[in-house]
């Protein structure tokens, strides 16, 4: 009996993971904010910074990305149901890479790699997160484009030209 109720316990606990883990499918979501930039993960933000940057759409990052009612209410219910929550995943700016979060995750990426032609900003995860489309955010999806740097651990660059 201990042993099904530890099975069991195991089963239901790797099962939470992979359900956290599991990429957003809301269609709504993907169609709309993914027609212009890569749906990003509702958690890299707040709820409070989802709802400003949901109030603003007619000037959403200097393009005008207004949604009827219904859609608008569908993807702002979406995005603050699964959102972040702490300092971390907050920005004035709204914008995702300005977290101290993405900040602490990307600090060995250079400053020359956020310019370099492949990825243009910090705002294009998929220059270097082939498989982000897919929910796939791993670090063993990552591939720097050909060309860019990032810093090691040990305060150098190195080049890659995957």
């Amino acid at each position: 009996m201990k042993r099904l109720l530890a099975l069991t316990l195991i089963f239901a606990a790797s099962s939470a993971g992979a359900v956290g883990n599991k990429p957003a499918t809301d269609a709504k979501w993907k169609a709309e904010c993914g027609s212009c930039h890569i749906a990003f993960p509702a958690k890299l933000l707040t709820a409070d910074n989802w709802k400003s940057m949901m109030g603003r759409l007619d000037k959403h990052f200097g393009a005008n990305a207004e949604l009827d009612a219904k859609d608008h209410q569908e993807i702002l219910d979406y995005l603050t149901s699964r959102a972040g929550s702490g300092a971390r995943h907050s920005a004035n700016s709204l914008r995702i890479s300005d977290t101290s979060w993405f900040k602490r995750e990307h600090d060995e990426v250079s400053t020359a790699t956020w310019k370099n032609p492949a990825v243009k900003s910090a705002a294009n995860c998929t220059a270097c997160h082939v498989k982000a489309a897919s929910g796939d955010w791993s670090e063993r999806s990552i591939r720097m484009p050909a060309g860019t740097r990032h810093e090691s651990e040990h305060g150098g660059e190195h080049e890659h030209d995957d």
